[in-house]
């Protein structure tokens, strides 16, 4: 189970039925918060229950250091995967990753995207081009 947190007041909005070529819908819950401080502190309550397999949030402010840090610790008690969708350059150095993801031009292909590793606090940092394959519901490393 997913759920994915946003502020309410925000125009584009993830529906379940929208993520069904990707995932089960009935597996994600969408929580809507007043404000981005209510997002943190959701986010950070579901990672630490360990009920939830992965949550995401989305931030509108600056994701800071010591609320990096909370959710980086709230995640390792739960077991669960937490990811944070802020803007370039509204991240936290608490992070153990940080993704950029663009799409990456294939003539006979509009789901392929360039994921790049731009910070690894444990290995070393990548890009890979990957697309997605409907049939079998996940991402495949393109060679």
């Amino acid at each position: 189970m997913a759920i994915w947190f946003s502020e309410a007041w925000t125009q584009e909005v993830v529906t379940p039925l929208g993520l069904q070529t990707h995932c089960d819908p009935h597996q994600v819950l969408i929580g809507k918060c007043n404000n981005s401080t209510d997002v943190l502190a959701s986010a950070e309550e579901a990672l630490r229950s360990g009920v939830v397999s992965l949550v995401i949030g989305e931030l509108i402010q600056p994701l800071s250091l010591t609320a990096g840090r909370r959710l980086q610790l709230a995640a390792e008690v739960g077991g669960s995967t937490g990811l944070m969708i802020v803007k370039n350059g509204m991240g936290s150095n608490a992070t153990q990753t940080r993704w950029d993801i663009s799409p990456a031009y294939a003539p006979d292909d509009s789901t392929q995207m360039r994921w790049s590793l731009i910070k690894n606090k444990s290995g070393t940092n990548a890009i890979w081009d990957v697309r997605w394959d409907e049939t079998a519901r996940c991402i495949f490393v393109v060679s």
